[in-house]
């Protein structure tokens, strides 16, 4: 993929399409990169190409196209967190070749998307998204869920970042390389925008904490949030790749004192 600052920054959710195929060389590289798929949870997410003519499936938030991609995974711990990961890795991928994506978890015909993705008992499809090129200009609906949800705003750096315990914020001066990669996390999209992961930056590495907000939680999309800290702690780790900065994934609390509703998820320690 190309800069990864670029894609992130460059991507937008798009609901509204301009209508066209996809191009065969782009359905091909989308396709082949829909395989290779992985997290560092190691949890297999498959994702499949859904023809919204023939599936009759439907999306009343988007226009201008018919094909979906969706993703699934067997129930197991942390399949919000790995399901979050990888497809977001598609996400970006498609943002790559010019192909608009956007993700989806509530408003479509669930049944249909679940009975096309060929969903069995004891796996969860927790989201999907439409693929087409974007159109020219949004739709009036799409622009005002975008306003509603300040969707081109982010919290400050400070609010989401910590030097060593939640009662000392981050500043980007004094994180060096790592303001790029802190950086790229709190460009990432979340559910109506909530941003809700935390990060605190110790000596020996990065700690990833959600911060819960009511809600976000169901039998059918599992946690909203969850998936959030899964396409965080991908940005975070593709950053991390493109300057060279060697990463260890671990899932091993270290005890810092945490803010209500907060709960560890993860860590990447630095090697």
């Amino acid at each position: 993929m190309e800069h990864i600052e670029e894609l992130i920054r460059g991507r937008k959710s798009v609901r509204t399409f301009d209508g066209r195929d996809l191009d065969t060389r782009d359905l091909e590289k989308l396709s082949s990169f829909m395989t290779e798929l992985k997290n560092p949870y190691e949890i297999k997410v498959e994702c499949r190409l859904l023809d919204g003519k023939q599936q009759k499936l439907t999306c009343p938030v988007v226009s201008g196209t018919d094909l979906y991609v969706g993703g699934k995974a067997k129930r197991v711990p942390h399949i919000e967190e790995a399901f979050g990961y990888s497809f977001e890795m598609l996400v970006l991928y498609a943002q790559s070749l010019g192909i608009g994506t956007v993700w989806v978890g509530g408003t479509m015909n669930r049944t249909a998307f679940e009975k096309a993705m060929g969903l069995e008992a004891d796996e969860m499809m927790p989201c999907m998204s439409p693929l087409g090129y974007p159109a020219g200009k949004m739709s009036i609906k799409e622009s005002m869920m975008r306003k509603g949800i300040k969707a081109d705003s982010r919290k400050p750096f400070e609010a989401m970042f910590f030097d060593g315990a939640f009662d000392t914020p981050l500043t980007p001066e004094k994180t060096g390389k790592l303001s790029h990669l802190l950086e790229m996390v709190r460009w990432a999209p979340s559910a109506v925008n909530k941003q809700p992961w935390r990060i605190v930056v110790a000596q020996n590495g990065a700690h990833f904490y959600l911060k819960h907000t009511k809600g976000f939680n169901s039998e059918a999309v599992g946690d909203m949030q969850k998936i959030d800290m899964g396409i965080a702690l991908c940005h975070f780790a593709l950053a991390a790749e493109e300057i060279g900065l060697n990463l260890q994934f671990c899932i091993s609390d270290p005890g810092i004192v945490t803010e209500a509703n907060t709960e560890y998820i993860a860590s990447y320690l630095f090697s």
